[in-house]
């Protein structure tokens, strides 16, 4: 349930803006409120737009392209660390919902799908683990950790692009929400896309030659419309992925056990890590809350503080 007004009904309601629906650099494609689609570039290069923005943009002299001049404030951003430029990277922007991937294979990495919702948590953004390829035999270890988020309070929900189980229900989450769609890399996202949207190939394809590039390359972002007045975002595949969370505090957010566990810890900033008192240690030991989530609480925390260390 999200609780918050939507995005897309926000978006509607201002006929000055148009909607970004594809991104690639400094190019995209725009959608406006009467549903018309235009090609775009960027004015300066200090502007960085993003599938989800609502952006102002002016009409261009020189082809039929449009220029985007400002991006209107966001109610909130998916945003990453680049550890390799240092800097923070956003990848969406105004989502109502997270949809996480996973899959037998490849081999889910538990720490970087915690890393999302954490990410999703600290955004202010609703969150579905969605466990795809259930048409394949789960190990056991998989079946296990799905059994521990729904412990916690996630919904899970097993998805095969192949028998279609699940995707009613998908499409149903999706309905009147934006939303994007993230994992790491073969996990099945754009089977799941081409299920859910029969010819998301070609809108996909169309896109990308109005931004130039003539194919969906890896790292542009496109958002495409469900029925029931929904939208979602397929992004990249990833290795890896560390939300950019400035607040070590926030980051037990992002963990619903511990933020339960924090209230009866002795200290009101404790960081669960070496604090007398700690109730969040104690639920570790005592099996109450997962060695695995505890050590990825205490990875996003370190990573938190060298982020902003500077």
């Amino acid at each position: 349930m999200i609780g918050k007004q939507k995005t897309l009904s926000r978006f509607m309601n201002s006929p000055d803006a148009a909607l970004v629906v594809a991104a690639h650099g400094q190019r995209g494609q725009l959608e406006f409120s009467d549903g018309r689609l235009q090609a775009y570039v960027v004015k300066g290069r200090r502007t960085k737009v993003v599938c989800g923005d609502r952006v102002q943009w002016e009409s261009s002299q020189h082809d039929d392209r449009v220029t985007v001049t400002t991006i209107e404030p966001r109610s909130n951003s998916l945003q990453r660390l680049d550890t390799v430029r240092a800097t923070t990277e956003t990848l969406a922007a105004n989502i109502d919902l997270v949809v996480v991937v996973v899959a037998r294979l490849p081999k889910p990495d538990w720490f970087v799908i915690d890393r999302y919702l954490c990410a999703a948590a600290t955004m202010g953004a609703a969150t579905l683990l969605v466990a795809n390829k259930s048409d394949l035999k789960t190990p056991a270890e998989i079946v296990g950790e799905f059994a521990n988020y729904r412990a916690v309070g996630y919904r899970v929900l097993p998805t095969s692009a192949t028998t279609l189980e699940g995707l009613s229900e998908l499409r149903a989450a999706l309905a009147g929400n934006t939303a994007i769609l993230v994992g790491q890399s073969g996990v099945g996202k754009s089977s799941l896309i081409n299920a859910l949207l029969p010819g998301a190939d070609l809108a996909t394809a169309s896109l990308s030659r109005s931004t130039d590039e003539g194919r969906h390359t890896t790292t542009a972002s496109i958002m495409h419309r469900i029925d029931g007045g929904g939208r979602l975002i397929d992004s990249p595949g990833v290795r890896d992925f560390i939300p950019a969370i400035r607040a070590g505090v926030a980051v037990q957010v992002g963990f619903p056990e511990i933020l339960a566990a924090a209230d009866n810890c002795r200290f009101t900033d404790c960081r669960h890590l070496r604090e007398p008192g700690c109730a969040v240690k104690a639920a570790v030991q005592a099996e109450r809350i997962t060695a695995r989530r505890y050590e990825s609480y205490r990875r996003l925390l370190r990573s938190a503080a060298e982020q902003w260390s500077g």
